[in-house]
């Protein structure tokens, strides 16, 4: 894949190449796009990150690491001109959880109070975390990259990633300690 980026910034006939790039990525980064924007953005973001990275093909260097990663990174710095509409829509989710949950007898109905009240925790908690640190969460989480991966999404060093996300781990479960009745472990 690496190899097809590069041929394409040399040769125009690769761009059946860079098209067969975008058939085997595109629902990945559009996956890993609706998750942290809704879905409506993604289509549009998720095609802007393959434009971006066709029109970046040239610098692309294989020998900083494997194809995925760059385009997750070129999705995330799209991802930060919607930071004020991310920031705006989980402080809605917060504001929308309930402050004291109905009161009732069944399970479902109380595992589904516990999970809203979790949510708005979750969602006013992601909202205040930097961005760098939701970066590597939501890479990790939606993602699913490895810390290398994310490593070479964000460009920074690996170490980095592993202490951002220790750091978000104890930010969480101190948010969320008291939804579940106590210590989650």
């Amino acid at each position: 894949m690496s190899r097809l980026i590069k041929e394409a910034a040399r040769a125009p006939a690769a761009i059946d190449d860079f098209e067969h790039l975008y058939d085997t990525h595109y629902a990945e980064i559009h996956r890993y796009l609706a998750a942290r924007l809704g879905t409506e953005v993604a289509d549009d973001l998720a095609a802007e990150t393959f434009v971006v990275a066709f029109r970046k093909r040239a610098s692309f260097d294989p020998a900083r690491g494997a194809v995925l990663p760059w385009l997750y990174g070129i999705a995330t710095n799209l991802v930060a001109g919607h930071r004020r509409s991310e920031a705006r829509r989980l402080q809605a989710l917060a504001r929308a959880a309930p402050d004291q949950p109905p009161e009732g007898h069944e399970e479902q109905v109380l595992t589904r109070v516990v999970a809203a009240s979790a949510q708005g925790r979750l969602a006013a908690e992601l909202g205040r975390l930097s961005e760098g640190d939701r970066d590597v969460l939501l890479l990790v989480a939606l993602g699913e990259l490895s810390y290398e991966e994310v490593a070479a999404a964000l460009d920074i060093p690996f170490g980095t990633v592993g202490s951002r996300l220790n750091r978000v781990r104890r930010k969480l479960r101190a948010a969320l300690s008291g939804v579940y009745g106590g210590n989650d472990g």
